[in-house]
């Protein structure tokens, strides 16, 4: 009997311990919309057209659905274990299509913390995957005429 309730006893704390953790789960950092730096709306002048815009900011994330003269660069950080940044800025175009106000929300000067792991993930784009094997020691020379004769 005392056997019973020794390993009733050792299964209800291993159950209960399993249920604990001391370790907390991993949390990742979310970047959601258009990445919008202080540069990139430093480089806008009023006067540009949309197709000048677009080549420095990129596609806006929201376009008016009626009305293609106001475009807006959405870009929201949730930190894993800190609080939710989001710059803003929203651009209005004339009848024209030329850019006639800049609206900024948010810090866009402050940088932000979006630094990667490069070891890890799939290949850049643009990489030589050959350039990853190793260079070959023993190199063949092409055979000259008089070598080819004999």
């Amino acid at each position: 009997m005392q056997k019973l309730t020794r390993i009733i006893t050792l299964s209800v704390a291993l159950t209960v311990v399993s249920g604990c953790s001391y370790v907390g789960v991993y949390k990742r950092d979310i970047p959601q919309g258009n990445l919008v730096t202080q540069e990139m709306v430093s480089q806008l002048q009023p006067g540009m057209t949309q197709e000048q815009v677009t080549y420095v900011m990129g596609r806006p994330l929201l376009e008016a659905p009626f009305d293609a003269s106001q475009w807006d660069y959405v870009f929201r950080l949730d930190k894993a274990y800190g609080d939710v940044e989001q710059r803003r800025v929203t651009l209005t175009f004339d009848p024209q299509g030329r850019l006639v106000n800049i609206d900024q929300e948010g810090d866009l000067s402050k940088p932000l913390p979006l630094e990667g792991e490069s070891s890890m993930g799939p290949a850049t784009e643009g990489v030589d995957p050959m350039d990853a094997l190793p260079a070959e020691s023993t190199q063949t020379q092409p055979l000259t005429n008089t070598q080819a004769v004999q």
